[in-house]
């Protein structure tokens, strides 16, 4: 039995890849958008960019798909206060506009959705 994946969701899991190891390429970048109320912000960090790059692959194979679609919604809930802080905090901001900010928020959902539809 054969199973084929959509192209976009190798686009997806090359996206989560991609943006999991730049959490270790480039790590100060991150540990500036971690609210200050998470504790041990450097493994926050780390743990995140791991489980982009984990979901991302995940995704590649078809047994591991589904379960990595719903990891990735997980993610990205978990991962929601950075963007909020980001859009709250002009130092966490990263030099983005607060009209950029804003835009990032929803597109979360929409990234969810993305995910949600592989789960089925």
């Amino acid at each position: 039995m054969t199973f084929e994946l959509p192209w976009h969701l190798y686009l997806m899991a090359i996206l989560y890849i991609v943006a999991g190891l730049n959490h270790f390429r480039n790590p100060r970048l991150y540990l500036k958008i971690i609210p200050p109320y998470f504790p041990n912000p450097k493994l926050l960090n780390y743990l995140s960019g791991t489980a982009e790059v984990i979901l991302g692959i995940g995704l590649c194979i078809p047994m591991l798909s589904e379960i990595s679609a719903w990891g990735i919604i997980a993610l990205l809930v978990v991962v929601f206060p950075a963007n909020l802080f980001m859009y709250m905090n002009k130092k966490a901001a990263l030099g983005l506009s607060k009209t950029i900010l804003l835009i990032r928020l929803p597109l979360q959902i929409v990234l969810m959705i993305w995910a949600y539809y592989y789960t089925f």
